[in-house]
């Protein structure tokens, strides 16, 4: 195999056109797989296989600095940086990243995975190296797979035609993020693929000049003319020189020949400069191909099935199941409600949301910020918004969210995937952010469903709000419970009254293992009340001033335990006013503020003292605290 020679981007040097085109063959080979065994990004590096041989044949990494956006579409900028020893351990615990990671080699210079921000860091880098003279050393951003639908991204196109800074884009067009791309400019990208005449004449040119004899590259080189009238009737060449950047292409983002001598000669601009390469996210693998949908954008190893039940009649597996389910009873009831995401309809659970309502969806593409402030504005109108994006999204949204939404009190139901301990796609991707961020908006009510059938109830509640609320919930599968351990309205469920000792307060998915904590406390002749959070602001008052008559107060959450949720309930015992004795000792339990890896979420959990029996033991050890505190006093 000739993957088996490249340790380093200059292996790839000494490869002929052929051998590079039987290397991207062995490169989807490896790819397919290794993602169909550990899970990942599929379509999206399968469409930028050829894109990336090309870029490291061409400039010199990691001393000409390439920066990924989105950084999942970089496993074959992995495999040819010398980790393809470790690459049967992607999204591992303790293997190498999804994403391009620091820590795992000198060429990966970013590591934030959140879309739309590579042309921000190519800018401060380009200036960055002119004032320190290094004028040999290129910046070369890779955008695409949605991430041109981002509002960072254009401001960063600004800055970067106005400064003149010397940055070579790379648009990697497939034409799809998540899903296929949403916006103007790519409505433009994809006729311009489809137009027969633009894409015919540019062909017929390229043959007739390449054809002719001793002369070929250059006449293919010299005819400016022709090709300036041809993309001048194109809206993307309009476009990004309008604002100062300089547009070459489109490319056969395939045809490793054709762009290395386009990144060559874009090499040599003294300015900003796009490179325009048409790929086929998915290419060489039949089932991503097939799937119009997201072209197997991520994979997940073992699929939910239904098997043969009906649907209607299986209990949901996640928690994604159960809000499209209630998001479609409640747009059956409601007129008025209407759904807005951002470049994820399927992975937040409202394809059929989408199918059953067209004209009631909205995907912004990459652009939350956009997502929430529009929200603002159908709510003003008198619609009834439902926002669905991932828990580390919202963060991108804060300021909306805050000031766009919460100051105006508008019904605005935040709905976040994904909250909590994640798992495989490491830090960038752990939701433990929303409940601290959440919680500093006045007058959000912010919920937490502890099982499947939650999921409904809460957002019928929410729909009703007069104001702003958030309904959070993790990835991992979601507990089936009978009716009667399903809360109703803005109140606290007691699951279990205890003897008085103790008290813990659950947040969300970790009632379970604050149940099974309690089982094994009983061993240790301690009789645990055990409540159901499910709404963390407002607070339960009566589920507070029950915990507050107990020796002892624990608070389990999986979010940021600074700020978070068991910050807020403590807060809000305090400034009770009729409590019978002094507020307890309280222990909170939560994530610790720093970045954590991939693994596999309970793992992660377990290490962090979150599952059972890491909560039984903070329970013991703070008991026996406070009985060393009673005997000195």
């Amino acid at each position: 195999m000739l993957l088996d020679d490249i340790s380093e981007p200059g292996d790839l040097r000494r490869l002929t056109f052929d051998q590079l085109d039987e290397l991207a063959g062995e490169l989807r080979d490896l790819i397919v797989r290794t993602v169909t065994t550990t899970g990942g990004h599929l379509g999206s590096n399968l469409g930028a296989v050829e894109l990336t041989l090309a870029l490291h044949r061409v400039f010199d990494s990691p001393r000409d600095v390439i920066l990924w956006d989105t950084g999942h579409q970089a496993y074959v900028h992995k495999l040819v940086t010398g980790r393809r020893g470790r690459f049967d351990q992607l999204r591992q615990p303790g293997g190498i990243s999804g994403y391009p990671s620091r820590a795992e080699s000198p060429h990966d210079w970013i590591e934030n995975s959140h879309a739309s921000t590579a042309l921000s860091y190519a800018h401060g880098m380009a200036a960055a190296l002119r004032l320190r003279g290094e004028l040999d050393r290129r910046v070369v951003a890779v955008v695409g797979d949605g991430s041109l639908t981002g509002g960072m991204a254009y401001e960063a196109l600004n800055n970067l035609g106005h400064s003149g800074s010397r940055v070579i884009i790379v648009l990697n067009d497939n034409g799809r993020s998540y899903a296929p791309t949403i916006s103007k400019l790519s409505a433009q990208l994809a006729q311009l693929r489809l137009n027969p005449s633009y894409v015919q004449a540019r062909e017929r040119v390229r043959e007739l000049l390449r054809g002719i004899p001793g002369l070929g590259g250059m006449a293919y080189s010299s005819v400016h003319g022709l090709t300036s009238a041809l993309r001048e009737v194109v809206t993307p060449h309009q476009f990004f020189e309008a604002l100062g950047i300089r547009y070459a292409g489109p490319f056969d983002g395939h045809d490793i020949a054709t762009m290395e001598h386009a990144l060559a000669n874009a090499a040599e601009w003294d300015g900003p400069i796009l490179v325009h390469l048409l790929t086929h996210k998915g290419r060489g693998y039949a089932p991503a191909e097939e799937d119009d949908v997201q072209r197997l954008h991520d994979l997940r190893v073992q699929p939910k099935a239904l098997g043969d039940h009906d649907a209607s009649s299986v209990a949901p597996i996640s928690y994604t199941d159960a809000f499209t389910r209630a998001v479609l009873d409640e747009a059956a009831r409601r007129p008025d409600l209407v759904a807005i995401t951002a470049a994820m309809p399927g992975p937040t659970g409202l394809l059929a949301f989408q199918s059953a309502y067209p004209d009631r969806f909205f995907d912004v593409g990459i652009a939350e910020q956009h997502a929430v402030t529009a929200a603002a504005g159908m709510a003003m109108a008198g619609l009834r918004p439902v926002v669905a994006v991932y828990s580390t999204f919202f963060s991108r949204a804060f300021d909306q969210a805050n000031l766009d939404v919460g100051l105006h009190r508008l019904p605005v139901v935040f709905v976040l995937d994904r909250a909590g301990i994640t798992g495989d796609d490491g830090p960038s991707h752990h939701g433990v952010l929303d409940l601290a961020l959440a919680l500093a908006i006045p007058g959000l009510t912010v919920f937490a469903p502890s099982s499947a059938g939650e999921v409904g109830v809460m957002l019928s509640e929410a729909l009703a709000l007069p104001g702003p609320s958030l309904i959070r919930f993790p990835k991992t599968p979601a507990r089936v419970v009978a009716d009667d351990e399903v809360g109703s309205g803005l109140a606290a469920r007691l699951v279990h009254r205890g003897e008085g000792s103790v008290c813990l307060l659950a947040v969300g998915k970790t009632l379970q293992a604050a149940e099974e904590a309690a089982a094994k406390l009983v061993a240790e002749g301690v009789d645990a009340t055990v409540w159901d959070v499910r709404v963390v602001s407002p607070p339960d008052l009566r589920m507070l001033a029950d915990a507050a008559r107990h020796d002892l107060v624990v608070t389990v959450e999986d979010g940021l335990r600074v700020g978070g949720a068991g910050s807020h309930l403590v807060a809000a015992m305090s400034a009770l006013d009729d409590l019978p004795c002094p507020v307890p000792p309280v222990r909170q339990m939560g994530v610790p503020r720093r970045y954590l890896a991939q693994g596999k979420p309970d793992q992660i959990l377990a290490d962090l003292g979150l599952d059972a029996a890491g909560i039984a033991q903070a329970v013991l050890g703070a008991l026996a605290v406070e009985r060393d505190r009673a005997g000195t006093v």
